[in-house]
């Protein structure tokens, strides 16, 4: 994260007025509602132009020919390769419509990327091509209205470094290099969860290209006065079904300190204590209190944040879990961006291949589904292979004010089988000779777990899945289809488990 000068923000302060904080952009990217009025005029007559001038591509462009083109289109997951037409690092606003216009004027496919963990690989197209937001950094806090407007690249660790500045938070999942709008758009969870609900819970605006007649685009605004019901979609389905969002208003929250707590068991011998004492506790203690259980072949781990509190505090919460076994416990207590930052593990040390499978839980699971899962571990294919957990409850269960797409609020626990495997080298879709065991582990790991779990969540997809549509949404999906008959009836933006619009 950029070391921001306190000259620097003083001055950006005075000219946005009183209680509003600027933080330059980590590029030289314009502020996200910059020329959005001017974006619109230029790409369309008018929302029912069928017709607009024809658009060149603008912002940092990248093709094959290129030298930068392998790491452009590389993802996070080296699991899978793509060979797209041309990648569009767009700048600011009016790049993003360019680019939608010229791909719609051409018939060419695309796809929408921030911080490139498509779990599958569906933000990169061949052939076609992927209009990435990830050099949209900015950001300005109002400290009256306590909001935050981001520009749509920034990452989980640069929004929570860059908040906590200011003594602010917002929900973000754990992992830093994921894009803030991904995570978002999709639900997003994490430590703070339980103490200020899902990240789409906080989004209270949004910025958004979408599609306009027949080749052209437009920029519209999504919130509670404008375009509610498209505001409520990008609240667990806005990951690439109705438009690009090229920045997003937060109502964040004043937070000081954390206090943080690692546990862990050697071995798994603890398991079935260790885990029934998490999913009987952690869903129904102390709001501020969030905790994650990462189950490996050799050794268990409990991980807690707990807002505003102290170490004693924490561990006491956490007593009908740490009484269980032997666990090495540690504690630290600091401000969250900088425990956030210190838990970070470096893509490179991850690594190079995964496979993950999604799913909520409403009952306790009993002994019979703790064993599946301790059989499982046993015979992982890897030591980075695991089994993650994330206690939900708490505000989860308080819908925010026009509601949201995201229908899981009644789970006690997520939780997701992982295999990772292989050794990083820039080079995607490798044929790594443990590829087979790690995929058929991770299909047997789930369906065994069938009986014992229901949905599935959106941002980390399940390929296989034939009712993904209700697994993702619910009795939500109807009304999804709704929304994007009305903002994309042509179907523009769609991938390999994109909504269709209503016919």
């Amino acid at each position: 994260m950029q070391d921001f000068s306190r000259r620097g923000l003083l001055k950006a302060t005075a000219a946005a007025g009183a209680g509003t904080v600027v933080i330059p952009g980590i590029t030289s990217a314009e502020a996200p509602n910059a020329g959005a009025a001017g974006a619109a005029s230029a790409a369309s007559n008018g929302p029912g132009s069928a017709t607009c001038e024809p658009a060149a591509l603008t912002g940092r462009i990248v093709r094959p020919n290129d030298p930068g083109y392998a790491s452009a289109s590389l993802g996070w997951d080296e699991l899978f390769a793509h060979y797209p037409l041309v990648i569009v690092f767009a700048q600011n606003t009016q790049d993003v419509v360019n680019a939608l216009t010229w791909a719609r004027q051409n018939n060419v496919a695309l796809r929408v990327r921030s911080g490139r963990h498509s779990l599958e690989g569906w933000s990169n197209v061949d052939n076609g091509i992927v209009i990435d937001i990830s050099e949209l950094k900015s950001v300005r806090i109002d400290t009256d209205s306590r909001t935050a407007t981001v520009g749509a690249g920034l990452n989980q660790l640069e929004a929570v470094t860059t908040l906590a500045q200011q003594n602010l938070a917002v929900t973000t999942g754990t992992e830093g290099t994921v894009g803030l709008s991904g995570a978002t758009l999709g639900g997003g969870f994490g430590f703070l969860t339980r103490w200020l609900g899902m990240a789409c819970d906080s989004l209270v605006g949004a910025e958004i290209v979408v599609a306009s007649g027949a080749q052209c685009a437009k920029v519209v605004q999504a919130d509670l006065h404008d375009n509610p019901d498209l505001l409520w979609a990008l609240r667990g389905a806005g990951n690439g079904n109705f438009g690009i969002v090229t920045s997003l208003t937060y109502k964040v929250a004043p937070l000081k300190s954390v206090a943080y707590v690692q546990a862990t068991w050697k071995g798994i011998g603890d398991l079935h204590g260790v885990f029934d004492a998490w999913q009987r506790t952690a869903p129904i203690t102390e709001d501020r209190l969030g905790t994650q259980l990462e189950i490996h072949k050799n050794q268990i781990l409990l991980f807690g944040v707990l807002a505003e509190g102290s170490p004693e505090e924490a561990k006491e919460l956490l007593a009908p879990i740490l009484s269980v076994g032997n666990p090495a416990v540690t504690t630290q207590v600091g401000g969250w961006g900088d425990v956030y930052a210190g838990f970070q593990i470096p893509t490179e040390d991850e690594p190079a291949n995964w496979k993950f499978f999604s799913q909520f839980t409403r009952k306790p699971f009993p002994e019979e589904a703790i064993s599946v899962i301790a059989s499982f571990m046993q015979d992982a294919p890897t030591d980075d292979s695991n089994f993650f957990t994330q206690a939900f409850g708490g505000a989860v269960r308080k819908s925010p004010r026009g509601g949201t797409a995201f229908p899981h609020r009644d789970a006690l626990f997520y939780s997701e089988p992982g295999a990772g495997w292989g050794t990083r080298s820039g080079q995607p879709g490798v044929c790594d000779p443990l590829t087979p065991q790690a995929q058929a582990w991770i299909a047997e790991f789930s369906q065994a777990l069938r009986p014992y779990v229901n949905g599935a969540y959106v941002n980390v997809p399940n390929i296989g899945m034939q009712d993904w549509e209700t697994a993702y949404w619910g009795a939500n999906f109807d009304r999804l289809r709704e929304i994007k008959a009305k903002y994309d009836p042509h179907n523009v933006f769609q991938y390999e488990q994109s909504i269709p619009p209503a016919s």
